[in-house]
């Protein structure tokens, strides 16, 4: 006789409560549409409890717009009586925040209807409907994300940030030198605390290296065969750089372009794809030559533009662009090239991978995953062809086509087709308004540039 999967989930806590004796709470987390991590925090004793039973949250968890404002235009709030959802643990998400004074825990949820079935508008559902078409196909899908971030100041100036001091030297970076050993050497204490924090977590970081513009760094995380729990991992990655940034008297910024001038966030993935024997169906030689991954690449650059929105979910998300960052602002892929949306590393012939280039670190990992595979799966069961890769410097080559500011990528988001077949419509229709419903709101602000320029001189 098999074990309940509630059983199996119960072990896990008592497993864990065992070994940690030392645990006095528990974190319940739940990311909401723009990434943001929501939830409760419970004691010890109540753990057994949310186990069995889950925890209920409102259903406009998932129409909360970047303040946290429920946006009634989405019929998840007042429409619906502000009604609550179930939420459930995700197995092998349990963990120590190792950040904390007092001994606590987290754990991974997701929503339910109140009969069971998962609820439509989260974004870890919207990508597993996603990938239950993969696997009708027997295929499944390796990723990893390279997620791009900043130290800043605990202080702004003037509402702006700033780059923090380094422990060693006291100095503000002013280096804009990639890779460059010195810049994590001023940071070392932090940015080891950062990976052994990771590993502590179960969460695969790789590496951390320096980026092009002062106090930025990326972290690389290894692939899983589980684009879900990639995202899970991208999720907690961004608390735990934000937690443990903050121990050293520090303060972080995933936000797409902090800096006019400088480089912006970036959140690179990494996609290939297994066949029911585990083989990479993109492996090649040449990588021109096979066909699985011309068609994969086709698909997701047909996509693109109505990808967008997902990509680039926030105002701020289409200030990064420029081909001085080598952010991609057309659909084009290339071998080995980092001026084009979608680069094939040339590496060993079972290491050929796309590498999806063209999100900000603003967006919600599992919304941009769901993107991404949506673009793969259209182009392999179409078999979209991709035209001939980019050679050389793609920003000379091909004109700006994808939209450029967040109003057009709602715009072609809610007017895709293709997408609407991956995505239910209904989240679309949720995922629009919130954003427009953002949108609005900044239109309406006026600017201190606006006063500089206008209000004494017109």
């Amino acid at each position: 006789m098999s074990v309940p999967p509630r059983a199996v989930q119960l072990n896990e806590a008592n497993a864990f409560l065992k070994e940690h004796p030392e645990v006095l709470y528990v974190d319940l987390l739940i990311a909401d549409m723009n990434g943001v991590v929501r939830g409760k925090r419970i004691e010890r004793t109540s753990l057994h409890k949310v186990y069995e039973k889950g925890i209920n949250l409102p259903a406009s968890l998932f129409a909360l717009d970047i303040n946290g404002s429920t946006v009634e235009s989405t019929g998840l709030g007042l429409d619906i009586g502000d009604a609550d959802r179930i939420c459930y643990p995700i197995p092998g998400t349990l963990s120590n925040e190792p950040w904390q004074k007092r001994p606590t825990a987290q754990l991974l949820m997701t929503m339910h209807e109140l009969e069971g079935e998962p609820f439509f508008a989260d974004p870890r559902e919207v990508l597993r409907q996603v990938v239950s078409k993969f696997d009708e196909m027997g295929l499944t899908i390796c990723a990893a994300f390279e997620l791009e971030f900043y130290l800043i100041d605990q202080e702004n100036v003037n509402g702006r940030p700033q780059p923090p001091r380094s422990p060693i030297s006291g100095k503000r970076p002013m280096s804009t030198q990639v890779y460059l050993i010195d810049d994590l050497d001023e940071y070392v204490d932090c940015l080891q605390d950062m990976l052994e924090g990771a590993k502590e977590q179960g969460i695969p970081a790789d590496a951390i290296v320096k980026e092009s513009a002062p106090a930025q760094f990326e972290v690389n995380l290894h692939h899983v065969a589980d684009p879900i729990k990639a995202c899970d991992y991208a999720v907690l990655l961004k608390r735990l750089i934000k937690n443990i940034a903050y121990d050293h008297e520090m303060d972080t910024t995933f936000m797409a372009k902090p800096y006019p001038g400088q480089a912006g966030n970036g959140l690179h993935v990494h996609i290939s794809v297994l066949d029911k024997d585990g083989n990479n169906i993109f492996t090649s030689e040449d990588p021109e030559q096979n066909a699985a991954l011309r068609h994969a690449i086709g698909g997701v650059l047909e996509t693109l533009p109505a990808s967008m929105a997902f990509l680039c979910p926030n105002v701020n998300s289409y200030r990064r662009f420029g081909a001085q960052f080598y952010v991609p602002n057309s659909p084009s892929w290339g071998l080995d090239n980092r001026t084009v949306a979608l680069r094939v590393p040339t590496g060993t012939a079972d290491a050929v991978r796309l590498e999806h280039r063209v999100a900000g670190a603003d967006a919600n990992p599992y919304l941009l995953m769901a993107a991404v595979l949506a673009g793969v799966h259209h182009g392999l069961t179409n078999k979209v062809e991709p035209g001939a890769p980019t050679e050389g410097n793609s920003y000379e080559q091909n004109e700006q086509s994808l939209p450029n500011n967040l109003r057009d990528a709602l715009r072609e988001l809610d007017d895709s087709e293709v997408m609407a077949k991956y995505i239910d419509p209904k989240y679309i229709d949720i995922f629009v308004a919130c954003k427009e419903s953002e949108l609005e709101e900044f239109e309406h602000s006026i600017s201190d540039l606006e006063y500089n320029w206008y209000l004494h001189t017109v």
